[in-house]
């Protein structure tokens, strides 16, 4: 019986992360290393797009290093930022048309996709006519009620 027990145990200990096992979209975000697959949400927000008659995205380096500050920047005050404030900042550095949707609470890209596409505010950004480049970043707050702050940027 002991035998069998320690067989299960050993099975259990090899077996793949979780995240080796799901695609990238259910990837949960919960955790100090977690990071959002860049290219699977282009790809994603880029065929939306289409299917809505906007053209597609590309990722931006500086749009994602911005994205990058902005989540963590929330996390570590425990609030999403005001959208407005954030648009600024990407203008200043010389892009035009800026969107961002700042939100938490959201443990995976398929659910912010979702809580996004849901909200006209955050559904209009995401298909903001012009907009060509985007930057996109989560940051994990173990002891915030929201625990996953999102930072999508989009601009021309």
């Amino acid at each position: 019986m002991a035998a069998a027990g320690l067989t299960l145990l050993a099975g259990c200990a090899t077996q793949e992360p979780i995240n080796a096992t799901l695609p990238s979209l259910y990837w949960p975000m919960t955790t100090q290393s977690a990071q959002v697959d860049t290219a699977t949400a282009r790809d994603m927000i880029s065929a939306y797009r289409a299917r809505n008659g906007a053209g597609p995205l590309r990722l931006d380096p500086e749009l994602q290093k911005l994205a990058e500050t902005e989540a963590a920047a929330m996390a570590a005050a425990d609030r999403p930022s005001r959208a407005q404030t954030v648009k600024n900042a990407v203008e200043r550095l010389g892009f035009q048309s800026a969107e961002a949707n700042l939100s938490a609470g959201y443990h995976t890209l398929a659910e912010a996709f979702s809580g996004w596409r849901d909200s006209p505010a955050h559904n209009a950004a995401m298909l903001a006519p012009g907009v060509q480049r985007m930057g996109i970043a989560t940051a994990y707050a173990p002891g915030s009620k929201y625990k996953v702050y999102w930072a999508l940027l989009l601009a021309r």
